[in-house]
């Protein structure tokens, strides 16, 4: 058995949700949830991208508009599955199932333009408003710039810190954690079982959190460059714009997903001190979700076969 010790792309992405990891490959993705019986039940099914639908997967800067709002969809569809395990969703089964599914995709569509909408007023307008109290003492615009940038990553860091208070974030970290460090174990070239994935690192390049810290960086580059004189011009472009930082940072972190030079280590460095914050280490019964969830919708035997020469010729052969 020859094995390389280099990291290969492996396509999986994922999110941690309610008591469960939601991982995707492609067009499938799987949700498995760890139930208060401690069963894991687990959904797969298909979700085709806005980018695939619209035939511009393949154009760079613009797929990546398509793939941060698909994130948010799929997101919420992922997260409403595991809540429906725990609330009172579970009374509501006996009722018709398209009727239901139309109230979920509408409550769905609802809960994610407001959450969309509060991440604008918060992460771009309250920086912005903020900076503007010191244009008194800072006459330098590229200074006010710099410090609309740092004051949107410190509110960020602290919106982070605050909901890490909430127990139920706090698990929701440990999952975070678990997708993290399973997507690893297999990028590495390590069969996918409990203690290889408890030796993997939780931090990974790809990571959401890596994604919007790129976004906060590329906003104060693009705002030194796109300056207007009114003020309430000055807010509309960060709003417009936002689908341009969104294009210009999912390139960086898909590159960054894909390659690992110095350069690439050094612009991701930032993103994975953040994720100190965002992924905490998992039990074993998280990481067992995690695998439940890849091995759903992930061919991981293959992958190792494919990427990294594994032969698998027996099942003592994958515990090694």
């Amino acid at each position: 058995m020859g094995k390389k010790k280099i990291n290969h792309y492996s396509g999986i992405g994922g999110q941690a949700v309610l008591e469960g990891v939601m991982m995707r490959n492609k067009d499938m993705y799987a949700v498995a949830v760890r139930k208060d019986n401690g069963d894991i039940a687990v959904e797969v099914d298909h979700y085709l991208g806005k980018a695939e639908k619209l035939g511009v997967s393949h154009f760079p800067f613009i797929r990546g508009v398509f793939v941060f709002w698909d994130s948010l969809v799929l997101g919420m569809k992922a997260l409403n599955f595991s809540a429906s395990l725990f609330g009172e969703d579970d009374i509501n089964s006996a009722k018709d199932p398209i009727a239901e599914a139309g109230k979920e995709k509408l409550a769905s569509t609802i809960t994610t333009v407001i959450a969309f909408i509060m991440a604008i007023g918060i992460f771009m307008v309250l920086p912005y408003y903020l900076s503007s109290l010191f244009s008194e003492y800072i006459r330098n615009n590229s200074l006010m710039v710099l410090l609309e940038g740092l004051l949107r990553i410190l509110i960020f860091v602290v919106y982070i810190l605050l909901i890490s208070c909430m127990r139920d974030i706090r698990r929701l970290f440990r999952y975070h954690g678990a997708e993290h460090k399973c997507i690893n174990c297999l990028e590495r070239g390590k069969p996918l079982t409990l203690e290889n994935v408890k030796a993997s690192t939780r931090l990974h390049k790809r990571c959401g959190s890596s994604f919007l810290l790129f976004v906060m960086f590329v906003s104060i580059v693009l705002f030194f460059f796109i300056r207007v004189e009114s003020i309430p011009l000055r807010i509309l472009l960060r709003i417009v714009l936002i689908p341009v930082i969104a294009g210009i940072s999912y390139e960086i972190i898909r590159l960054a997903g894909r390659s690992n030079n110095i350069f690439i280590k050094i612009l991701s460095a930032p993103g994975l001190c953040l994720q100190m914050l965002t992924t905490k280490e998992p039990d074993d019964e998280m990481i067992e979700v995690g695998i439940k969830s890849v091995e759903a919708v992930f061919d991981w035997k293959e992958f190792l076969s494919d990427s990294f020469g594994y032969k698998f010729e027996n099942e003592e052969e994958i515990a090694q």
